[in-house]
């Protein structure tokens, strides 16, 4: 990659092309590259929202080239943590980028009144968006799409719903079709912008440099995302398949964390999705596993008169806004998710507030009077959906306090000790144990994607495995990770893409790469990661995790104090951190 960077200044009106091949060249692309921009472009203790902060959108030298490297990564400081904001999403963004023929797109400032961001091959153009300004992201999707595609160019659609314009820190920005940029807060920095949208499209193509070896690495490629097993369960129930077996072994959690197991689950399982509601599997441009998953809901408005919407739903959405909830109605589940989706909230995030304010009303630390007369309870899907109703309408300050997420909420109203929230991040749908509390704490994301801890959890309900191993494991990940993410490979194809085939991949690119140089890029590009979130004041001896989590039992038993912290030593080592006490 030669490291063309599109930097677009909102404030001056102004964009240029600027050229970082030595960042791309020793961090390989998407989020390292994109890490390294940061500390370009940003100062990591500056307000997230303050338009000197920069977003970086960055893909990899595999992105639209090898099959399911349909990533995009996006850097930014996050109005939610605090620190470290990084997330990805698939679409047709990596592909529309590559045609521009730019390797990443860096946006600082703010424009002065309501716009969208044209991105054309190398040039970009500021245009108005105050027409369309307070719209949905679904209607500001297909009104972009009208007005960009007359051309019968293709083109790739970023953009946020009015949850963004009011600097929700948990609004995502959405993708295309149903893709997101979820967690940590995106559309809020889009939105303190004044940047409704991100409009992408080009004619250009990459030469290959040789172009017999990189047929023959696709061609392994393809026969292992088509052949493979792993890859056929993400196309045929997708990862809501999950739903069931993870409340078996009590690992879904339910009830803000109450227990693992859902006496609902198998009415809100994948099975019973796809019997009920699935209409049709979509895919991520350049992917051939199909993993998107659109149900169908038809509601009656008046009499014989029905709206019908596609609803995209996955394992952490059915989570979030399911058994979190305990919410055993699919019906119930998708008419939150639709809301959710108009208004641009990450699902994830507000469905562990809305679970912790639910709660709250139940030990009696919320009145009706600061829930606006409305009584909470787990179960009550209308009621849910009025909150939804209330909060995208700001009606009163507990609602619009909400949309600020449970750590914000907790710290305000108490109840700290149930806001399930790690850094300031709600975590995914896992209840496995302590790999993945570490995961949370010290990923780098707080994210159930930043290694395997969950997974590691599971499999010790097969075999012991000594905790020291256990630890080495999850770091050994966290690093590989940094591969896989620099390349912009979605991780549902981790299992296909092992080191030799990415150093032969890379080499049919042209590019030299070899095991030590893979495993030193790993190690660094997480180190580096690490020292922008202390910049930002993170500090990983600090970490801690819900109260609430030392009484409940997982799937692999109850936590322990010293256990955990055992555990946050070891990992420190293991990574090669130092803290800012030692």
């Amino acid at each position: 990659m030669k490291g063309t960077v599109l930097h677009v200044d909102l404030t001056a009106g102004t964009s240029r092309i600027v050229l970082h091949e030595d960042i791309f060249s020793g961090y390989l692309g998407g989020s390292a590259a994109g890490t390294e921009l940061l500390f370009t472009y940003g100062d990591p203790r500056a307000d997230p929202l303050a338009p000197e902060s920069p977003v970086v959108f960055a893909i990899g030298p595999f992105s639209a080239l090898y099959p399911v490297a349909t990533k995009t990564a996006a850097l930014f400081k996050s109005p939610l943590s605090g620190e470290l904001g990084e997330s990805h999403a698939g679409g047709r963004l990596a592909m529309s980028l590559r045609e521009a023929g730019i390797d990443a797109l860096v946006i600082t400032g703010r424009a002065e009144n309501p716009s969208y961001l044209a991105v054309e091959n190398e040039t970009a153009e500021i245009k108005s968006a105050s027409t369309f300004w307070g719209q949905s992201a679904t209607a500001t999707d297909r009104i972009l799409r009208e007005a960009e595609s007359k051309t019968g160019r293709k083109i790739s659609v970023i953009r946020i719903g009015p949850a963004g314009e009011r600097f929700s820190p948990i609004a995502c920005a959405t993708v295309d079709g149903s893709r997101h940029f979820g967690r940590l807060g995106l559309g809020a920095v889009l939105g303190s912008k004044n940047l409704k949208a991100i409009v992408v499209s080009g004619t250009k193509t990459l030469p290959l440099a040789k172009p017999k070896e990189f047929k023959t690495v696709y061609d392994i490629l393809y026969d292992r995302v088509v052949k493979s097993k792993e890859m056929k369960k993400y196309h045929d129930l997708g990862t809501a398949a999950n739903v069931g077996p993870l409340s078996m072994i009590r690992g879904l959690p339910t009830r803000n964390f109450t227990q693992g197991n859902f006496e609902g689950a198998e009415a809100i399982s994948g099975e019973q999705f796809a019997k009920d509601f699935l209409v049709q599997h979509t895919a991520c441009a350049h992917c051939q596993c199909g993993c998107i998953h659109l149900a169908e809901l038809r509601e009656e408005f008046a009499p014989f008169h029905y709206s019908t919407n596609r609803v995209s739903y996955d394992y952490e959405l059915i989570y979030a806004m399911g058994s979190m909830l305990s919410l055993s109605s699919p019906e119930d589940i998708m008419k939150l998710l639709l809301v959710t989706e108009k208004q641009g909230w990450d699902v994830i995030s507000l469905g562990c507030t809305l679970a912790w304010a639910t709660e709250s009303f139940l030990r009696g630390t919320l009145s009706l009077e600061e829930t606006g007369g409305l009584p909470l309870a787990f179960g009550d899907g209308a009621a849910y959906l009025e909150m939804l109703g209330r909060m995208a309408k700001g009606q009163g300050e507990f609602y619009r306090d909400l949309e600020k997420g449970c750590a914000f909420c907790a710290r305000k109203y108490g109840g700290d000790e149930w806001a399930i929230q790690y850094g300031g991040v709600e975590p995914g749908g896992y209840m496995t144990g302590e790999n993945f509390a570490i995961t949370c704490m010290m990923g780098v994301r707080h994210s159930h994607l930043d290694d395997t801890g969950y997974s590691i959890d599971q499999k010790l309900l097969n075999a012991d495995q000594p905790l020291e191993e256990q630890v080495r494991a999850q770091v050994k990940e966290a690093q590989w990770r940094m591969v896989l993410n620099s390349l912009m490979i979605c991780l549902f194809a981790r299992g296909v893409y092992d080191e030799q085939i990415i150093l032969e991949g890379l080499a049919a690119l042209g590019l030299k790469w070899d095991n030590s140089g893979l495993q030193e890029m790993a190690e660094k590009s997480l180190l580096r990661k690490y020292e922008w979130k202390a910049l930002c004041g993170f500090d990983h001896k600090s970490v801690k995790i819900p109260e609430k989590m030392y009484s409940v039992q997982t799937a692999t038993g109850l936590m322990g104090r010293k256990s955990l912290q055992k555990r946050l030593r070891l990992y420190r080592k293991y990574a090669g951190l130092k803290s800012r006490h030692d």
